[in-house]
């Protein structure tokens, strides 16, 4: 089996490498000369642009930064789909807008291509380590073709549904996520104000009933969790501009279908706040600074 993988940063760099341990024959490209020289130092072919990743692969993996470059590698002057031969299976695993991924499966139908979308979640610690969690849009044959392609990238597939699904979970979760962290943020802040202990404060929290993955695992104030980002200056986590994008896919989505995200507005504009005042590469979690009289460290 050929694999082409196109867009090797921080996420799809990792999950490439981790296909080449596994043994799998892997053609890349990236626009970014360094990810390619990683990609090529870990084992695998570098391409000078997708089509010529795709044109002999049997299975086509993207991992891009937005519904644009998706569309462009897809259905663009360049785009795979005019290269792909039938019976090619691909797989999108950027997160981006449901309706977008419906669009380029139903024209990679009518060459007898399937396209899924599987986005991730675990974070760049996950993609290292081969433990993501994919989100499946697809049908069920296209789900038992992709799933042992993705075990080597992830611990957990999980079939969502139809093509666009697995964007709707992706989203859904992050909008979640992006709420949450607000809220734990809000709390840890205001407990401090107040004179507890921070260390305590997430003791309790993380025995009672506001315990959730932002207070637990990802907690925003610095050297409660050991591992997480606040504890290395908010580096090396989920970039606040992501947590924007998903966000903005969120309410997006939202407003397709009539639906409101009330909490979701709110706490894109915290987000957008940030990422103006210059921390849009900080982990999400740094949104305690909006909570704080000084920046914590």
């Amino acid at each position: 089996m050929k694999i082409a993988f196109i867009g090797l940063g921080n996420m799809g760099g990792s999950m490439a490498q981790n296909l080449l341990k596994s043994g799998q024959m892997v053609s890349g490209f990236d626009l970014s000369e360094q990810a390619l020289q990683h990609f090529a130092e870990a084992g695998g072919v570098i391409c000078d642009s997708p089509q010529a990743a795709a044109q002999e692969a049997d299975v086509v993996i993207t991992m891009l930064p937005a519904a644009k470059h998706v569309r462009d590698v897809y259905l663009g002057e360049q785009g795979i789909l005019a290269v792909l031969k039938a019976g090619s299976l691909c797989i999108d695993s950027s997160t981006i807008d449901p309706q977008t991924i419906k669009d380029i499966a139903a024209l990679g139908s009518e060459k007898q291509i399937q396209v899924c979308d599987a986005p991730v979640s675990g974070g760049t610690m996950g993609a290292k380590n081969g433990t993501l969690t994919f989100m499946v849009g697809a049908d069920h044959a296209g789900y038992e073709a992709v799933k042992p392609i993705l075990s080597f990238m992830g611990k957990n597939i999980v079939h969502c549904g139809a093509v666009g699904t697995g964007q709707v979970a992706k989203i859904c979760n992050n909008l979640i996520l992006g709420i949450s962290m607000t809220a734990v943020a809000e709390g840890m802040a205001l407990g401090a104000k107040l004179g507890i202990d921070p260390q305590a404060l997430a003791g309790v929290i993380n025995s009672s009933s506001g315990r959730c993955w932002s207070s637990e695992v990802n907690n925003p104030w610095p050297d409660i969790c050991e591992n997480a980002p606040a504890s290395r200056g908010y580096t090396e986590g989920f970039a606040t501009q992501l947590m924007l994008k998903d966000l903005g896919l969120a309410i997006e989505a939202a407003g397709q279908v009539k639906q409101p995200v009330l909490l979701g507005g709110l706490v894109q504009q915290l987000y957008q706040q940030l990422c103006l005042q210059g921390d849009a590469n900080l982990d999400f979690s740094s949104i305690i600074q909006h909570y704080l009289p000084t920046k914590v460290s």
